[in-house]
Parts: structure tokens; sequence; C-alpha cells
């Protein structure tokens, strides 16, 4: 999570959508007031400032956000995020679960689990209000992100020079090819609000 007083910006961390390369990028960018929230592991060359004194951290929701900064901050500073297609989303957090598992996290043990990567209400409030200026989508990410970052004057050229955690998924199957009948109809009703609302299809 970054709250940026350089460039007038917060940014929301969602779970499996690049959050993590697109902080380490930008927190280079980010002047000595800003906020900017560690990542565990470190990753280079991200460097959090100031997130202890207000309690801030990763995955804070908007509503915890909105809180915790001054009005004029929160309803002046362009904020945004990323979401992602859930059936792929949620593939790649069952491979990083697996990893951190040793391996020994199958994929029917991950549903029984039910550990589920939901972003949801991370951006949107307890009425299904939009709490960001802009849900980044993650299918389309460098070019969105681009179209946000020159807007706010953030350097960019273009992509993202790192891609932390995709060491996680060696198996690149389509999600398509991987998931059962019952197990899409399961993805598919946990994530029924962010499907509906961004429109995404199996």
């Amino acid at each position: 999570m970054i709250v940026s007083h350089k460039y007038g910006f917060i940014f929301i961390k969602t779970a499996k959508t690049a959050g993590t390369s697109i902080e380490v990028y930008l927190s280079q960018f980010c002047g000595p007031e800003d906020i900017v929230t560690p990542i565990i592991p470190q990753v280079e060359p991200h460097r959090p400032r100031n997130h202890e004194a207000g309690g801030f951290y990763n995955h804070m929701t908007a509503l915890e956000l909105r809180c915790r900064l001054a009005p004029e901050i929160w309803s002046g500073y362009y904020k945004f995020c990323v979401e992602r297609n859930p059936w792929d989303k949620t593939l790649s957090h069952y491979h990083m679960l697996r990893v951190r598992a040793g391996g020994a996290l199958s994929l029917e043990e991950y549903f029984r689990n039910r550990h589920f990567c939901v972003n949801y209400g991370l951006y949107m409030d307890e009425a299904g209000g939009r709490m960001v200026d802009r849900v980044l989508r993650y299918e389309n990410l460098e070019g969105e992100l681009g179209e946000v970052l020159n807007q706010l004057g953030v350097p960019y050229a273009g992509h993202l020079p790192v891609r932390a955690k995709s060491e996680f998924r060696l198996d690149r199957r389509d999600y398509r090819e991987v998931f059962l009948p019952e197990q899409r109809d399961e993805i598919a009703g946990i994530f029924s609000k962010e499907i509906a609302l961004w429109g995404y299809r199996y």
C-alpha cells in the first residue's frame, strides 16, 4: 500500500494482481514523506517508509485508509488498485500457497481449505460502492498502469522491470485446462460480486 504525497495518489494493494511488482516500482519514485508499507520478504529495490506511526500495513482496505487519512488527502488523491479474472487469480494463488507449503498442497486440498483470494472488500464499501477512482485490469495491466502513471506524472517506460512472485507458478497451463467443472462453479460462486461487477467470464 502506498500513499504518495509527492504525486497525490493512493495505491490500494490487492492480492495476486502484480501488487508487489507495482509497489516495488513505485517506491523508487516516492518522496521521503510518502507512506510505503513493507514487503515480506523484502524485494529490491523496494524501500518502506513512514508506515509504523499510523499503523499502515500491506493489504489495508480502502475503508481503513479513509478512516486513518486526513479527509482532504482521501478525497483529493487519485486512488487506484488492480483486479484480475477470478479463475486465473485462484490458480495463481494456489500455486503460491503450494510452493510455500513445500509442494505438499494439492488443488483438492486448496479447495477444501477455502482460503480464496477475494479482493472485493479491499476497494468496495459495505454498501457495494466503489471507493477508488480506477480499478485496473490485470489482463491489460501495463497499458492501463501507464495511463494512470502518465496522468500522475510518475516516470514509466511501459513495463514493470520487476515481476515479483512470478516464480511460484511453473505450470503455465490455462486455468480452463486445470479446473474441474465443480471447481469452476465454486469459484464462480465465491467471486460472484467481482464477476458481476467487472464482467469476467470463464
